[in-house]
């Protein structure tokens, strides 16, 4: 990465950490056509996340259903004050990387909203929905957007 020296590492580690910035896969996704008997990529999914998740600051849950089944695999992210983030469409080949590192990004965001840009692109064309966090009150967003 150019730019990113070893000091800008350890303060977005101690960041997501902090923030609790968290990866949620879901592990009983399939994708239509994979076999009932065979390994699920949901869970395929959960452990390449956990295997870049290592020494990031960003925890990874491994759950049962994100009640996606439409656009698995599916994962969400959060931070504590941030909106909550939910993927579909993920390949546990591909994405795994990429769910860390938006976990990473929304947990610097000050606003608790990830970030457009910077975003690795399957975090773009695979939002999902984004969930507002427990404290959030439409004022807020009415003042902001008058």
């Amino acid at each position: 990465m150019q730019g990113v020296t070893l000091t800008d590492i350890e303060t977005d580690q101690e960041a997501a950490a902090r923030g609790g910035a968290m990866v949620y896969v879901c592990v009983t996704c399939r994708r239509p056509g994979d076999p009932e008997d065979g390994p699920r990529p949901g869970l395929t999914l959960a452990r390449a996340v956990a295997e870049a998740a290592e020494g990031t600051g960003v925890a990874v849950c491994e759950v049962e259903c994100l009640a996606n089944c439409s656009r698995s695999l599916s994962a969400a992210m959060r931070c504590n004050g941030a909106w909550t983030y939910i993927f579909g469409g993920l390949d546990p080949d591909r994405d795994a990387e990429a769910l860390i590192a938006g976990a990473r990004l929304l947990a610097r965001a000050e606003d608790g909203i990830l970030p457009w840009r910077g975003r690795p692109d399957v975090l773009k064309r695979g939002l999902i929905a984004r969930v507002p966090p427990p404290d959030f009150a439409e004022k807020d967003f009415k003042e902001k957007t008058e």
